[in-house]
């Protein structure tokens, strides 16, 4: 029993140490951006490159650095694939911090208990980031929120950028109706126990998510409804501002709304995971192939997207199956990891652009298929019905569902309405659009974050 004290007291010694000589390390003049995955493609790569942007311009002489665990990363690669995937140039390349450790923030490392897995995981990848590199200003553009004290500890300004939260009510009451999705298995939703069993796990999850996300000195989110999430669990809505994601409508609005119909083109612009609901978009695109008849012209529907890993490519092929089970794989195309002029092409072919993810903090794709010209059948809920598919000067700007015979039913109506309503709908959309733009994101981000840029600048 006293070697045990004397080892604890020892361990206890050490950390003190450690975490004293970490506070008279002094911050290095610098912006570091804590994004692990900077290959992931998504709106989430988008918001990292036009921040980094953003401070540049803002902070000429400031010096930017990426943390990130790809091995491939460097300086002139990042540079130019902010440019080819997302049509951002920055002023100069970013420094780069490879990260080794970047396995303990994988979902599969976890395989139980994943939320405080990967919660904690992200701590000790931050602490590998910031012992190789202390910038003054620590952006969270990722969601990893429990590396907020230690970025703080370092001696950091925490500034994040949070796409949604990472436990929110919504999440808890699924557990307590017992509804089976991606983030509540079956085996758990069918059992009593085991679901009162995940709602204490989920309540002290939330305590101490809101623990650690009040430690952050401004705290951009994406929407209304990440926003009155993080309100509610961080508690400090004076350091939370709302300033919503570039979406790249100034290229898009150059596209003709005029669509070739021979075929008719549906396109789905999503990474390709589970909570995307690639799965629906088939099915319902199936039901409503049924309710057009064989008289009118078969449509077809484009998957565009990326994959992050091994499952990710698995969950691909499954959708490719499945379109084949369906017997629609000649009437469907996958598009994976293709340029952002591939895209925006793709994108000027569509006549609808479909969305099917429960709760999507905001809903980038559904933006870009309003500045496209493609009318949006999005889901019902959280940003889209909140933020973006809303009426344009008291008109319709396209269609909300949540099951799969309501997207069919919102297909057919888009595929049977006559062209110059077609149009008029979707030029009110892409006026909507226009509130959602690279150019508002400069303004807001570069708004919210001055005040505490400037307060330490040289």
């Amino acid at each position: 029993m006293a070697f045990l004290a004397g080892l604890l007291a020892l361990l206890a010694a050490a950390v003190a140490a450690a975490f004293r000589r970490i506070r008279r390390r002094l911050p290095s003049p610098a912006a570091g951006f804590f994004h692990p995955y900077t290959n992931d493609g998504g709106g989430g790569e988008r918001v990292l490159w036009c921040a980094v942007r953003a401070v540049q311009e803002l902070r000429p002489g400031l010096p930017c650095a990426v943390f990130t665990g790809d091995a491939d990363a460097s300086p002139d690669a990042l540079a130019a694939r902010a440019l080819d995937r997302f049509g951002v140039r920055l002023l100069r390349p970013p420094q780069v911090v490879r990260l080794n450790k970047r396995k303990w923030i994988e979902a599969s490392t976890y395989p139980h208990f994943t939320m405080i897995g990967q919660s904690l995981g992200s701590v000790y990848l931050a602490w590998e980031a910031l012992n190789k590199f202390t910038p003054q200003f620590y952006f969270d553009t990722s969601g990893y929120a429990f590396t907020y004290p230690l970025a703080r500890l370092f001696g950091c300004k925490v500034i994040c950028y949070t796409h949604y939260p990472t436990i929110s009510s919504d999440m808890v009451e699924r557990v307590k109706q017992r509804s089976s999705m991606y983030n509540n298995d079956s085996r758990i939703a069918g059992s009593i126990w085991l679901s009162r069993g995940k709602i204490l796990y989920y309540s002290i999850f939330s305590w101490l998510y809101g623990l650690v996300g009040s430690c952050a000195h401004l705290v951009m989110v994406n929407s209304s409804w990440t926003r009155s999430h993080i309100e509610n669990i961080w508690r400090i809505p004076e350091r939370t501002r709302r300033v919503y994601p570039p979406c790249d409508t100034s290229a898009l609005q150059m596209l003709p709304l005029e669509r070739p119909t021979t075929p008719p083109i549906l396109i789905s612009v999503a990474q390709f995971r589970p909570e995307k609901a690639h799965g629906l978009q088939l099915e319902a695109f199936a039901i409503a192939l049924e309710k057009l008849g064989p008289e009118f012209p078969k449509p077809k529907l484009r998957f565009v997207g990326s994959c992050r890993n091994k499952e990710d490519l698995e969950r691909l092929q499954k959708l490719k199956d499945r379109s084949t089970e369906l017997q629609i794989d000649e009437l469907v195309e996958f598009h994976k990891d293709i340029s952002y002029r591939d895209l925006v092409q793709l994108l000027g072919g569509a006549v609808a652009g479909l969305h099917s993810m429960t709760d999507e903090h905001f809903g980038i794709s559904v933006v870009e298929y309003m500045a496209a010209g493609a009318i949006p059948i999005a889901h019902k809920s959280a940003g889209p019905m909140m933020d973006i598919v809303l009426e344009e000067d008291g008109h319709q700007t396209g269609f909300l569902a949540s099951q799969k015979e309501e997207y069919a039913e919102a297909i057919v109506k888009v595929l049977r309405m006559p062209e110059a309503e077609r149009q008029e709908m979707a030029a009110l959309a892409r006026k909507r659009a226009q509130r959602f733009s690279e150019k508002r994101f400069h303004e807001d981000f570069t708004d919210a974050v001055r005040p505490i840029l400037s307060a330490t600048s040289e």
